[in-house]
């Protein structure tokens, strides 16, 4: 299966044929910069076009009122001044004589995307279109919003297809209040929504816009909201929004479907977010979706309004859904104190209803409100608060785009006994090879235990199949190693890694195997042992955590451990070691490693101790090739002794990686570098 993209020339036509300073800014221009730069970069070539229709008056009532539809097909006949005076009735919207064609297009996109994806036809892919949605309502246009394309797609998964849980993450600047209202009280709908606030002062200027407002009814809950108060927020704000917010609660929701609303406005450059989030941020957001709902993840073009911004996040969007690796982050990847506090106060409003986030760190801050909720505060004036974070890295201008290179050979396994019965995926190289007798001898005369036979035989296996990824020739790769030499073949792979053009390596290691004596603490490698005793921390760079026993607990642990210290400390390479008793069931493994990929740039290597690797190999090298995990099956919660493990870390470590934190002016612990 491949990645969809849906597009139609149509939708350029729209434009503004009268003077309006805010509403000019969406252009046609907005879709085919996007274009243009795909086609650029060779990334429509490798995706599947899908043909586009409009949508049907029926399909469009699945949100919307027939006399607001009726309203909209009006419009076609209607002269310039008719139809500039009926824009002025909404907010920030402008009609065109061909805006009902397009916006019936736009929404019929997102309907083909959708069917597509749930019938199996492709994987995940990107629905490319204008007008955008998420603002508009039931009866009402709003936010250069005609109709609400995510809304009617995810009505039309529920009816058509019989879906009973979708994720909606908004990611537009804006908040999409329209996407909001329609499902508040719907509990087969989580909503997730980032946006500019700044405590009520930017637009849409609403009360039901701020972190506490959470659905009614039977929605309680399934309405998250995560206001930014300053602007300024970037790749580091972002990830901890998706680790410690928006992963929590989207795995224990377990979506059968993921669209996304993919407003670029939040990027760096865009006139409307002044935001600093790069185009590679969004890269790393899309790879993180995709271990949901099986990779089935749909996203649907809305807001983006610097040109070469939004071309290069749809770019960087695309070549994640396609399974490529995602570029470096390479900004310092601290989030700023107001960040931390909206963070701290979603996740105090979001408690009563998840259990995920009821082991919270810190007692409940939803903090007083600055105004009655029926008064409209003034708009912010520019120069207003800048996230701390922003202010210490200036803001660079856009530079080229820089995609991930794809290298001849994405995954190669290494098995030192072939099995008949193993079963690779397509484009997954069996590596035969193995590196020289004398380079592989070399290695061995400094651990006695790889001098035996069967010991020797994988490490040359395994040291060719390093070279490859060190020589940029395979992205990543599995190995099985054998459990008496699991602990001297770890040793060999870190220091060979180090001494080959790789500045820092991620050990994240599983079962009963002890750290190498001689691995130096020198911020080169980061070592996090999951199946130690009890929580403890040597030191900044050597981090012992139990292995939880329960599928939140794990969750817990891989995204409030694991995933914010990787990526604070952004590795050339990940290694993945599974020793003897390792304890992961394969769903746990092979999420461990997709996530991995990310930070690591999708250089992963996966030592399996041999017990396990035929059980093992195939999954993980399909996920190391850009699939999906299967689902960790029914949640269950974190035990206390799991949860309070994880605090302990989080207090001792947050000082030095401040992707741990989950709350402002924390009294963070500080242990020696």
């Amino acid at each position: 299966m491949g990645t969809a993209l849906v597009y139609h020339e149509d939708m350029t036509a729209p434009r503004l044929l009268w003077d309006d300073p805010e509403c000019q800014i969406e252009c046609p221009e907005r879709l085919t910069a996007a274009l243009d730069l795909l086609r650029q970069c060779g990334l429509e070539q490798r995706c599947t076009r899908l043909s586009t229709r409009e949508a049907s008056e029926a399909e469009l009532g699945l949100v919307h009122s027939l006399e607001y539809v009726a309203l909209v097909r009006g419009t076609q006949a209607l002269g310039e001044a008719e139809l500039q005076a009926l824009s002025g009735q909404y907010d920030a919207v402008y009609f065109h004589p061909s805006t009902y064609h397009c916006a019936r297009l736009a929404a019929g996109a997102a309907l083909q995307l959708v069917d597509a994806v749930l019938a199996g036809t492709v994987r995940n892919g990107l629905a490319l279109v204008r007008p955008p949605g998420h603002h508009s309502q039931r009866a009402a246009a709003s936010g250069f919003c005609v109709f609400n394309n995510v809304a009617i797609a995810a009505q039309h998964a529920k009816q058509k297809h019989g879906l009973h849980r979708i994720l909606i993450v908004d990611w537009d600047i804006h908040h999409g209040q329209g996407i909001q209202y329609i499902f508040e009280d719907d509990p087969s709908v989580l909503y997730f929504s980032w946006h500019r606030y700044e405590h009520g002062r930017f637009w849409p200027f609403l009360r039901e816009s701020d972190a506490d407002v959470v659905g009614r009814g039977q929605g309680r809950g399934f309405t998250v909201n995560l206001p930014w108060n300053q602007v300024g927020m970037g790749n580091a704000e972002y990830l901890a929004a998706f680790l410690h917010v928006l992963l929590p609660l989207a795995f224990e929701f377990g979506p059968e479907l993921v669209l996304v609303a993919a407003g670029f406005d939040s990027a760096i450059g865009d006139p409307e977010g002044q935001m600093q989030a790069t185009p590679e941020c969004f890269a790393h957001l899309t790879h993180l979706l995709q271990v949901l709902a099986g990779g089935r993840v749909c996203a649907v073009l809305e807001g983006g309004y610097h040109l070469e911004s939004l071309a290069q996040s749809v770019c960087m969007t695309v070549q994640a859904l396609l399974g490529d690796p995602a570029p470096p982050l390479l900004r310092p990847m601290v989030p700023c104190q107001s960040a931390l506090v909206s963070i701290q106060r979603v996740r105090a409003a979001q408690a009563p209803h998840w259990t995920s986030l009821q082991e919270n760190d810190s007692a409940p801050l939803l903090g007083p409100r600055t105004r009655s909720p029926d008064e409209r505060p003034p708009p912010q004036l520019p120069g207003g608060p800048v996230c701390e974070a922003a202010v210490a890295v200036p803001s660079c201008p856009l530079g080229q785009l820089c995609l991930c290179p794809i290298p001849p050979v994405r995954t190669a396994a290494a098995l030192t006994t072939p099995v008949a019965s193993l079963i690779l995926p397509p484009g997954v190289l069996l590596q035969e090879g193995s590196a020289s007798m004398e380079k592989t001898e070399a290695w061995a005369r400094l651990h006695r235990s790889l001098a035996q036979d069967e010991a020797l035989m994988a490490l040359g296996k395994l040291l060719n199949l390093l070279d490859g990824i060190l020589d940029g020739q395979v992205g990543s790769g599995v190995v099985a190693i054998p459990a008496p030499a699991a602990t001297a073949t770890l040793d060999v792979v870190i220091q060979q890694s180090l001494s080959l053009r790789t500045e820092r390596v991620l050990c994240v290691v599983l079962g009963q195997l002890d750290r190498p004596l001689d691995l130096a603490d020198d911020g080169r490698t980061l070592w996090l042992h999951i199946r130690g005793q009890e929580a403890s921390a040597l030191s900044m760079f050597q981090v012992s955590m139990p292995l939880p026993g329960t599928t939140g607990g794990f969750l817990s642990c891989i995204l409030g451990l694991v995933l914010p210290l990787a990526y604070g400390f952004q590795p050339d390479m990940a290694l993945m070691v599974l020793g003897p008793a390792h304890g992961l069931e394969v769903p746990q493994a092979a999420l461990l490693a997709t996530l991995l990929r990310g930070p690591a740039g999708g250089r992963v290597l996966a030592l399996v101790e041999e017990g396990s690797a035929v059980q093992l190999a195939g999954v993980l090298a399909s996920v190391l090739q850009g699939q999906a995990p299967p689902s960790l099956g029914p949640f269950v919660s974190a035990s206390a002794e799991d949860s309070q493990a994880l605090k302990y870390l989080r207090r001792q470590l947050g000082a030095r990686w401040g992707m741990l934190q989950v709350e402002a002016e924390a009294d963070w612990g500080c242990l020696p570098p």
